[in-house]
């Protein structure tokens, strides 16, 4: 019996190519973005090449209304795998960011993750198996002064991750916060600063992103940094993480403070 995975921000960039990669698994698939015309042609390519069944679904996810209808979705079918790929990070100081980008920034990486995450556990932990991926980044652990507001989002993605991966594993689920670092798709236009004001070296493309990610998923990570070498980096750091809160569990002010 044939899979079924969601994906949000499914018409270019990350998006469209985990929709190949998991078309090419097998996978039938639900593609949403705001954009119906590339979600069709990309359904129809998937179609041909892969033989699998798509629907493409138009919404738009810092909305309301495209919020509650893929909810709705993600509770009705036996949904395998959700892709939370969708997100914004207007490239502005937080006191010149429009109160429209501000907003909408906030809530479709954190508020429409949540909600559509949410959504999909249910039948999730029921049938004791399915994968939700969230797209974080590593500006997640380093706020810039330019990025302060998409940074608190992806710290947001990778902390909720983080702790919903212990709660549904015992369900049998796995919960993935997969942290790009540099990675060329057109997300940097629509911040609004050219992708040629950054070292090109350090910029992998998004087909290498994803086959990182799907490779992290398939080892069973709950989180994945694609571009980090060094895995001992990242067992410091979490390291560090755990020894820093368990110094915060004292009764009484540090001697500095008094």
């Amino acid at each position: 019996m044939s899979k079924t995975a969601l994906i949000t921000g499914a018409s270019s960039g990350i998006g469209a190519v985990y929709a190949r990669r998991l078309a090419a698994r097998g996978y039938n698939l639900i593609l949403v973005a705001r954009r119906a015309e590339k979600l069709s042609a990309l359904a129809a390519e998937l179609e041909q090449s892969d033989g699998i069944a798509v629907r493409s679904l138009a919404a738009d996810l810092t909305a309301e209304a495209g919020i509650a209808s893929i909810e709705q979705v993600l509770r009705d079918e036996a949904i395998a795998l959700l892709v939370n790929n969708a997100g914004m990070g207007p490239f502005a100081t937080t006191a010149n960011m429009s109160d429209a980008d501000a907003a909408a920034t906030l809530t479709l990486n954190v508020t429409t993750l949540m909600r559509l995450t949410r959504a999909v556990l249910p039948g999730m932990r029921a049938r004791k198996s399915g994968t939700v991926v969230n797209i974080g980044s590593v500006m997640g652990f380093f706020p810039s002064p330019m990025s302060a507001l998409y940074s608190a989002t992806k710290a947001f993605v990778l902390t909720f991750s983080r702790g919903l991966a212990e709660e549904a594993a015992e369900n049998g689920v796995l919960v993935q916060a997969v942290l790009p670092a540099g990675t060329v798709t057109d997300f940097y236009e629509t911040a609004g600063i050219s992708i040629d004001n950054f070292d090109a070296s350090v910029f992998m493309t998004a087909e290498q992103l994803v086959d990182a990610g799907l490779a992290g998923m398939d080892r069973g990570e709950q989180v994945t940094l694609p571009s980090v070498h060094d895995e001992d980096l990242w067992a410091s750091y979490d390291a560090a993480r755990a020894k820093l809160f368990a110094g915060t569990q004292n009764g009484q002010p540090a001697p500095r403070y008094v």
